[in-house]
């Protein structure tokens, strides 16, 4: 087990997004671990970015992405979902990951209980993952890099030849050019073959 340290978080948004394909995101309750590949990510890049939350500055919402990187900055959205965000680059710099979809490791029955779904549609999606791993916002602002509760480790190097770029989702209030740009990070199904905890 190696745990991603601080330096893997603040570096360029971008780079640290297509990275954390293949990276082992672990959730540890009550000394039980549920874990799952990272397959898709999308980078949110500071105030530049109207997409991102800190677009129009610091609120107590979004706080935590002006802290230090490696932390985790989940947020509640529609009133219903929770969303993880692994915060990057320096302090004052807003900017972090969205981790948009896991593929299943170990865990996968306590998953399938608190999701009440299995297959496909477990972990596939940032609210799906969320509420598989029983991410809420008591882990907002935790430090990733302890290894306490919420971390990510290394565990696959993927190539590029296996990532696919795409715009992000959900963002239509954003500038085109932020609308258009190719953010979102995504392995290819090919690539998933055998890595399943099933």
């Amino acid at each position: 087990m190696k745990i991603l340290n601080r330096k893997f978080y603040e570096r360029d948004t971008l780079k640290v997004a297509r990275e954390l394909l293949g990276k082992k995101l672990v959730r540890q309750i009550n000394g039980f671990e549920f874990s799952g590949m990272i397959a898709e990510t999308e980078a949110y890049c500071g105030r530049e970015d109207s997409a991102c939350h800190a677009h129009r500055g610091k609120t107590p919402r979004n706080a935590v992405m002006f802290g230090k990187p490696g932390h985790a900055y989940v947020y509640f959205t529609y009133g219903m979902h929770y969303m993880l965000n692994l915060v990057t680059e320096e302090e004052e710099n807003p900017c972090a990951v969205l981790i948009r979809a896991i593929l299943p490791l170990t865990g996968i029955g306590e998953m399938e209980a608190r999701r009440k779904k299995k297959g496909a549609e477990l972990t596939n999606g940032p609210a799906k993952l969320c509420q598989a791993l029983s991410i809420d916002k008591s882990l907002n602002g935790l430090d990733l890099t302890m290894g306490h509760e919420l971390w990510v480790e290394d565990y696959r190097k993927i190539p590029s030849k296996a990532i696919i770029t795409t715009p992000r989702i959900g963002i239509d209030y954003a500038k085109t050019k932020d609308c258009e740009a190719l953010w979102r990070f995504i392995l290819k199904k090919d690539d998933l073959q055998g890595v399943s905890g099933r």
